[in-house]
């Protein structure tokens, strides 16, 4: 099988006149016409803009509807897996082909739906529960302790090195494909602050030791810039959200190597939307007082080299519904200074980085899965919200 596009965005560059080739639903050549041979089957896209499917690299396949954590406890887990398969089809409807879950209860249950078939929707790569300490970011501070131990939101909690191993050791017996941890406050959380360090050392340590041994990445909620500096030097993969990154915190990027994920979205609807929306006051002041520094941060960040994968932290909520996923790519060329190949790049290539598997880019030897947009976003950013047609593991399934 072969694909002839329009416009080629491969994640890395942007060929016109492309082709690539696709066998048992991976990518075996990309390139111009002249250059990738036409054998098998042709898929037309001629007059088509086509790009990778895109990758939300930081979402919660939750199946919220609320943005009050009461009714996160309060929901039966039932209700939360039929509502996180719809978000899951609403994905796929908006060219979302991948996905980094960093946080759920039901997320390994529809990642296992999904991989045998039962459902449609996209890859899905979970970490299952989260990790927080007793007090801090994933932990629902209103609530009584003993609701919330056990990973009624969507974190466990866990103290000290020796129970982090322990909890780190019941992900990956769960089916979990990567670690997630919080080393600072938040936003949502009640009775911490964004820039407060969370973990210690040592914990930090444990929990990367021990999902890095049976070769499970590890992403860190992490906005200031203490945490951020607890995590990488820790040997952290990836950072999520990095409201004040400071001149260290980029040091530590480029000796490391990890990629940032700075999930403008979820901040930009707080913000704009949030009060309509039942955000609770302490989300409000904090997501506002964040804001103008998050983009600051993301700004230095690019300007340094650091790569950049598109998420959104959306949870599925009216306020942060999935199915809008593409905002993130908007706000990177709007509010940071992205161009559109390179917003596409994020939600691509670049995003890939964060997922243990082969895909991201149209690169030979990853999956084959592919948009067909009605627009170039190079002329108008908005055309990725324009999605035509979604082909996954080269089958077409929108």
């Amino acid at each position: 099988m072969y694909v002839d596009c329009g416009t080629l965005f491969t994640g890395g560059e942007v060929v016109e006149d492309g082709r690539f080739a696709v066998s048992e639903g991976r990518v075996t050549a990309v390139g111009t016409r002249d250059e990738v041979a036409a054998d098998g089957d042709r898929v037309d896209l001629s007059g088509e803009v086509v790009t990778p499917g895109f990758v939300d690299a930081h979402l919660h396949l939750k199946g919220g509807r609320s943005m009050d954590p009461m009714d996160w406890v309060a929901g039966t887990t039932a209700e939360s897996a039929a509502n996180a398969v719809a978000d899951a089809g609403k994905l796929l409807d908006a060219g979302f082909t991948t996905v980094r879950d960093v946080g759920s209860d039901v997320a390994i249950g529809v990642r296992n739906a999904i991989d045998a078939g039962e459902v449609e929707g996209p890859r899905v790569y979970t970490s299952g529960l989260s990790i927080s300490q007793t007090g801090g970011h994933g932990d629902l501070h209103m609530l009584p302790r003993e609701w919330v131990k056990d990973g009624a939101g969507i974190s466990t909690l866990a103290d000290g090195a020796d129970e982090c191993r322990r909890v780190a050791r019941e992900r990956h017996r769960e089916g979990a494909d990567l670690l997630k941890i919080m080393t600072t406050g938040g936003v949502l959380s009640e009775k911490d602050s964004p820039t407060e360090a969370q973990f210690t050392d040592e914990e930090v340590a444990a929990l990367v030791e021990e999902a890095h041994r049976v070769g499970m990445p590890v992403a860190s909620h992490a906005q200031g810039a203490p945490g951020i500096k607890r995590a990488l030097e820790n040997g952290v993969d990836t950072i999520e959200h990095g409201f004040h990154i400071d001149d260290e915190c980029l040091d530590l990027f480029e000796e490391t190597g990890a990629t940032f994920v700075p999930t403008l979205a979820i901040m930009h609807r707080i913000v704009t939307k949030g009060e309509d929306h039942g955000v609770p006051e302490h989300g409000l002041r904090k997501a506002r007082a964040a804001q103008q520094a998050h983009f600051e941060s993301v700004r230095r960040a690019k300007a340094a080299g650091v790569p950049i994968a598109a998420g959104t932290d959306f949870i599925g909520p009216d306020l942060i519904p999935h199915g809008e996923n593409a905002l993130e790519l908007e706000l990177l060329v709007s509010e940071v200074g992205f161009t559109p190949t390179e917003a596409v790049a994020a939600a691509t290539s670049v995003a890939g980085r964060t997922i243990p598997d082969d895909v991201g880019g149209l690169a030979e030897g990853n999956h084959a899965d592919f948009l067909a947009l009605g627009g170039d976003p190079r002329d108008d950013i908005d055309h990725v919200y324009d999605v035509d047609a979604v082909y996954k593991g080269g089958e077409r399934v929108r």
